[in-house]
């Protein structure tokens, strides 16, 4: 009994310490640190060193590159190498430049041919009466042309082989721009081939480029595998694929943009390089890419995004129609003289004092061509993409804010039509 008293008192009187409790170790999220610390590392490199393949975009995301610059903020300008820097100035200083007025304003017609030029004599009758108002030139790449026409009569260039598709298309037609450029006349310059005609008389076609000050170099977007399709990152770092663009080698150049063709050896060499048919499994084609490419990135508001020359492009092959004998009637050639002019004005009663604005005339023709009525498409440059959604891009061709038709000569006419178009010339040619 005394020792169970004992015992209770013995535990009533003891003082109980606080034991320290047993807690497992804290697990800190390590691995959120990881996966924080190399996602803040992965967009710091991105940032700083931005993907120069568009492949590599693809690991990320089915979006590719885009997934990134939609939330990353705007990279750095890049840095421009010294031959860019130079370029640039020579073509600020050429662009900028005031030319010296002349009395004796000239377009030179270029001729790019292989050999005879079929349409001498219908040539000759467009420019019989002004003779102080043009220049002839001829780059004959195969065979020398005898020629018909006194206008045509030693007017031949030194010339070189030429290889469709290759860059000695686009070395011809420089060959033609530095003889056109030694005369000070010489205002503007059209490249045509031998198997172009004219659609208009001379003086509606001197006015219609002597008096604008733009130039006429076909030049579109087009991400499909004929257009972007055909770009090489080899031309990196100068000629971005943001920047490839495509179009029809037949321009008309005012003077100051044929001196910077002449001047540039920066870009003229990437696509000497890097575009040519079969490099890398692609069919890149030099005189398609080059110079639309080119005033894509030096002067993109100094040239009109259409060719003044009219190609048929319904049959959807590798090269345009080729019109024969009968295929030329008066209708066909005052369908792509007139066009959507004068359908609108039989059809819709527009003519006289009611006028279409551009933005009108676009939806009407939209509507025609859409429709399948391209002969009335006319006043309207229209370009097709070559990718699965052959997406048509339309703008209407302006000639100083007015709408007019887009073209001034037309090709591919066989060598056979030559008299249909001298009985012709003096009908469709009437305004």
């Amino acid at each position: 009994m005394k020792t169970s008293q004992v015992w209770r008192l013995g535990m009533g009187d003891m003082q109980i310490l606080p034991v320290a409790r047993h807690r497992p170790p804290l697990r800190r999220p390590t691995w959120i640190i990881v996966l924080v610390s190399m996602v803040s590392l992965f967009l710091v490199c991105a940032y700083i060193y931005p993907p120069q393949s568009r492949n590599a975009c693809y690991v990320f995301s089915s979006r590719g590159c885009q997934v990134l610059t939609d939330w990353l903020p705007p990279a750095p300008a890049r840095e421009l190498t010294d031959e860019e820097i130079a370029s640039r100035v020579v073509i600020r200083e050429i662009l900028s430049a005031s030319l010296t007025p002349t009395k004796k304003a000239k377009i030179a017609f270029m001729f790019l041919t292989p050999g005879p030029l079929p349409f001498e004599k219908l040539w000759d009758k467009f420019f019989s009466g002004h003779e102080d108002r043009f220049s002839v030139y001829v780059h004959a790449s195969k065979e020398k042309p005898v020629h018909v026409s006194r206008y045509f009569v030693n007017q031949d260039i030194r010339s070189d082989q030429v290889i469709w598709g290759k860059i000695s298309m686009i070395d011809a037609e420089r060959r033609l721009l530095a003889n056109a450029l030694r005369d000070p006349d010489n205002q503007h310059f059209v490249l045509l081939s031998d198997s172009c005609v004219p659609l208009y008389k001379f003086d509606y076609i001197y006015h219609y480029l002597m008096f604008t000050n733009i130039s006429y170099v076909d030049c579109f977007y087009d991400p499909g595998p004929h257009g972007n399709g055909r770009y090489s990152e080899h031309m990196l770092p100068e000629v971005e694929m943001k920047d490839f663009r495509k179009g029809a080698q037949w321009f008309s150049l005012k003077r100051q943009h044929a001196l910077i063709v002449l001047a540039d050896s920066l870009y003229y060499s990437k696509f000497r390089d890097y575009c040519k048919p079969g490099l890398e499994g692609k069919n890149c084609i030099a005189d398609e890419h080059y110079l639309p490419t080119f005033f894509n990135m030096v002067d993109p508001g100094g040239i009109a995004n259409w060719s003044v020359t009219h190609v048929d492009w319904s049959e959807r092959k590798w090269h345009p129609k080729l019109y024969r004998s009968q295929d030329v009637t008066y209708d066909l050639l005052r369908n792509i003289t007139v066009g959507l002019s004068s359908y609108l004005r039989v059809s819709f009663g527009i003519g006289g004092g009611m006028r279409l604005t551009p933005l009108g005339v676009e939806a009407v023709t939209s509507l025609l061509y859409s429709a399948g009525h391209y002969q009335y498409s006319i006043n309207l440059s229209i370009h097709v993409t070559s990718d699965e959604k052959k997406e048509e891009q339309i703008q209407p061709c302006l000639w100083n804010g007015i709408t007019r038709p887009c073209y001034l000569f037309a090709r591919k006419f066989h060598k056979e039509t030559i008299d249909d178009l001298l009985q012709l010339f003096s009908n469709y040619t009437a305004l």
